[in-house]
């Protein structure tokens, strides 16, 4: 069996380094990779789900026959808009206890009592 020889960090220094490339960066020319960096800072669904409606709209225009297109287009838009507004028990539980929070610290010195018992169970 060869043994590896081990590079000196003089010599690991001398080879150039190669810039990191995306994981689809081989398959988008350079005008789609400045749009693939510009989409990488968007958040959320909501430019896709707005994409999508305009698309749908679209699509019933041009191809009024094409039900199982509007089927499958409306039913990725739902599917997007339930995980838009779809958040975890934990996260749940994080922002009912930010709420209870808010209402003991600001609301209650203030006087204000209302949905006090609700936010509490």
């Amino acid at each position: 069996m060869a043994r590896r020889a081990v590079k000196s960090s003089e010599e690991k220094a001398q080879v150039p380094q190669r810039k990191p490339r995306g994981f689809y960066s081989h398959a988008l020319d350079e005008a789609e990779k400045v749009e693939l960096e510009e989409a990488s800072h968007v958040e959320g669904l909501d430019e896709e789900i707005a994409l999508l409606r305009v698309k749908l709209k679209e699509l019933v225009e041009n191809q009024p026959d094409r039900i199982d297109l509007h089927f499958a287009a409306a039913n990725t838009i739902a599917r997007l808009v339930k995980t838009r507004y779809q958040i975890s028990k934990e996260q749940k539980k994080s922002l009912k206890e930010a709420v209870q929070k808010v209402l003991a610290e600001v609301a209650l010195p203030l006087g204000i009592g209302i949905g006090i018992k609700a936010a509490s169970k």
